[in-house]
């Protein structure tokens, strides 16, 4: 027995101190612009800055500033330019910066026509896809991808300026491109100029339509429509809508070197001006091979850059694969929980079990769905139809859960909610209503929460453990332990009309927690009971490497089946 013992105390002798064991690594995402939420301005219609670039007189007998949309209930929409500018954006850098937002998307900044479009069907307030009387006050008709349209600059800022100006507010710019098409290009009555053309760097026409539908265009013959497909619209009785053209828009070739060359120079020169990140237009209207080569090029000056791609589309196995390596290898855009936090946050009060199938926490056929862009509205869809306290719980889970949030401009004041496109979605926002946004009962619940997550680490990277979504209720885990950080927050919402007490013990670890939009702390033994204010929001936040075994066990599944899927899309 000496002996055995004696042998003991040699080996522990000679093997030195124990190690403790590695740390597993829980971690939804190190995607660093994970860390910054998301403000989307069109930006012609946020702020006018500066009025000496509206070009009130631009267009003739065409005019492109201020085309009202009559509705019957007397709120109009406009499809004019309304004057919002580089200028109101950099003003109201702070305000945005000041809400919670570390980044700012703005609409495309090239040169779209000179007149309004007089082809295609009337619009009213309730068209879509509709484009008569329109301008590209939106920015998505380019006409040259090399240049500025005019109606945002001002003499003494150019996009690198605002670029700098907001980086010097600690806000990243996202950049709005378009690869799928330029502006629209035939049914105008009398063939108008610009429409249908593309420019380059020089101001040289290198494509035309000449007000011809697709099927009549020579490509292979004609060197002014070789930048163009000859499809045309396809009706999806017929097949997939995505093999034509979107509209009247004159749809590019993705078959021809010369776009993508064409595209990649230009998105080039402005994202060599500061950008930081890009939205890419219409992702699902050119295929896959594409928008890799697009993105490894755009990548190969930019290395790592962060895009994210809008497929209006509500199948996610059908947008997750422009999240795959193989293809953009780039975020999308989750329409797929966007429909369910219209469902759960809006008039139809679904329950927040609504939510748990659209998140695709795991098994999901996103690359990474912690990297997918939460939004509930946007300007191709009516805005959210929400209460004041709807918008709140909205963004007290949109703050909170996996993803990366995208707010759209004026929703801060629940601006023109549940408006259409041409019926005030994109309605002109304005100082005033940026200078008097603080007093909406939206405002500051929003900042609240949006600072919690600028401030919280787990809150916007860590793996995210349900414990329950169900009616009114939802509470669950967001957990980081990497890279020197091991931080656990609980999160429980209450999207009704009175306060609720929720007790918590599932996966909850024994410890100190810290309220962390209260500031106490709160020892934890085996469970914990919470008053959670009617529409409110209550965060814990547990600063220590996880030790609860039930949740130790849920957060390994998590990791297990985000490796098996990484090798899953390697092959």
């Amino acid at each position: 027995m000496r002996a055995v013992l004696a042998v003991a105390v040699s080996l522990a002798l000679f093997a030195g101190p124990a190690v403790a064991a590695p740390r597993p690594d829980y971690v939804g995402t190190t995607e660093p612009f994970a860390s910054d939420a998301v403000y989307f301005v069109v930006t012609d219609r946020f702020v006018n800055g500066d009025p000496s670039n509206d070009h009130r007189d631009q267009g003739g007998k065409h005019r492109t500033f201020d085309i009202p949309v009559p509705c019957p209930d007397k709120v109009d929409g406009n499809i004019g330019y309304l004057g919002g500018d580089f200028r109101g954006v950099l003003d109201n850098a702070q305000y945005i910066r000041n809400l919670g937002f570390g980044a700012v998307w703005i609409t495309p900044i090239v040169d779209n026509p000179d007149e309004a479009f007089t082809g295609s069907k009337p619009i009213s307030c309730t068209s879509t896809l509709t484009d008569r009387g329109k301008t590209g006050y939106h920015g998505y008709w380019g006409i040259n991808f090399y240049k500025l349209d005019e109606h945002l600059p001002s003499r003494d800022l150019d996009f690198a300026g605002l670029n700098k100006g907001l980086h010097d507010a600690g806000l990243k710019v996202v950049l709005d491109i378009v690869g799928n098409h330029g502006s629209p290009a035939w049914t105008m009555p009398k063939r108008q100029p610009q429409f249908g053309q593309i420019f380059d760097k020089d101001g040289t026409l290198i494509a035309d339509h000449q007000n011809l539908p697709p099927q009549k265009l020579d490509p292979k013959h004609k060197s002014l429509h070789a930048f163009y497909n000859n499809i045309g619209p396809v009706d999806g009785k017929d097949g997939s809508i995505f093999d034509g053209n979107l509209a009247e828009l004159s749809d590019f070739n993705q078959d021809n070197p010369a776009v993508m060359d064409y595209l990649v120079g230009a998105y080039l020169q402005w994202t060599a001006q500061g950008v930081d990140a890009l939205r890419i237009d219409t992702i699902g209207w050119l295929p896959h091979p594409w928008w890799h080569e697009f993105v490894n090029r755009i990548r190969a000056e930019h290395p790592g850059m962060f895009m994210f791609g809008e497929a209006f589309d509500y199948n996610a196995a059908s947008i997750a694969e422009h999240t795959w390596p193989a293809n953009a290898n780039v975020s999308v855009l989750d329409f797929p929980l966007r429909g369910a936090l219209e469902q759960t946050f809006g008039t139809t009060g679904k329950g927040f079990e609504t939510l748990a199938e659209p998140l695709h926490l795991t098994g999901g056929p996103y690359a990474n769905p912690y990297e997918l862009m939460s939004f509930y509205d946007n300007h191709d869809m009516p805005r959210l139809q929400a209460s004041d306290t709807g918008f709140i719980d909205a963004h007290n889970w949109l703050f909170t859960a996996r993803g990366i949030p995208v707010v759209y401009y004026g929703s801060e004041t629940g601006f023109m909610r549940g408006r259409a496109e041409h019926a005030g979605n994109r309605a002109y926002f304005g100082q005033q209503r940026v200078d008097d946004a603080p007093q909406s009962p939206i405002f500051a619940p929003l900042q609240r929460i949006a600072k919690l997550r600028e401030a919280t680490p787990a809150l916007q990277r860590g793996l995210q453990v349900n414990e329950r979504l169900q009616g009114d209720e939802a509470v669950f885990f967001r957990v980081l332990q990497h890279g020197g950080v091991a931080q656990t927050a609980l999160v429980l919402l209450n999207k009704g009309d009175t306060v609720r007490s929720i007790e918590v013990a599932r996966y909850l670890q024994a410890g100190t927690w810290r309220d962390a939009l209260g500031g106490t702390e709160l020892k934890v033994k085996r469970s914990l009971r919470v008053e959670v204010p009617a529409h409110g929001v209550k965060v814990y936040v547990l600063d220590a490497p996880v030790q609860q075994p039930a949740l130790q066990a849920e957060l390994d599944k998590a990791v297990a089946d985000q490796q098996a899927r990484d090798q899953r899309l390697k092959r």
